[in-house]
């Protein structure tokens, strides 16, 4: 399973593959979470809304279509107390899914506290927290950075596991 997460933002919009490699020589292979790319879409400050939602919708685009996930995963609406802040955040979302619509890409959302808590233990996880978390289940020489790319993963990770429980139990089912 491939999955792709989104951390949406209007300032940074962070994105990353996270694969399940269960394929073991025999049984005993326990599968473990693989990145294979992560990184941060970061228009210039300066850039006006219309034109930075085209770069991130292009740069989503290309990164689907370079690794063909199986899901894209992508964190729930959430309220805020500044609407335009909100409104805007929404706008970003709405083109991330755009992207995995145009991708032909099934998508799941979960809720930030689903996320951390999934990915930590605890949902109200600082991101400290959470980058630390993601670098030791993908077995990685640091921490992602920033933030954004930390949260992206977590979602894909979010993914994979409430994919395998599923799996479970409808085996058991």
């Amino acid at each position: 399973m491939r999955v792709c997460g989104i951390d949406c933002g209007t300032e940074i919009t962070g994105y990353g593959i996270v694969e399940l490699d269960d394929r073991g020589p025999d049984s005993r292979h326990a599968p473990r979470l693989v990145s294979l790319c992560s990184g941060a879409i970061c228009p210039p400050k300066k850039t006006l809304l219309p034109q930075r939602l085209s770069l991130v919708y292009r740069d989503l685009v290309e990164v689907l279509e370079r690794f063909r996930p199986d899901v894209v995963a992508i964190e729930e609406v959430f309220y805020s107390v500044n609407a335009k802040s909100a409104l805007k955040l929404g706008q970003v979302r709405g083109v991330a899914l755009l992207a995995a619509a145009t991708a032909g890409v099934a998508v799941a959302e979960y809720a930030p506290l689903t996320i951390k808590s999934t990915v930590t233990g605890y949902g109200l996880a600082a991101k400290e927290q959470v980058q630390f978390m993601v670098a030791r289940l993908l077995a990685l020489p640091a921490a992602p950075e920033p933030a954004d790319v930390a949260d992206a993963l977590a979602i894909a990770i979010c993914h994979i596991h409430h994919a395998q429980t599923l799996t479970l139990q409808e085996a058991r089912a």
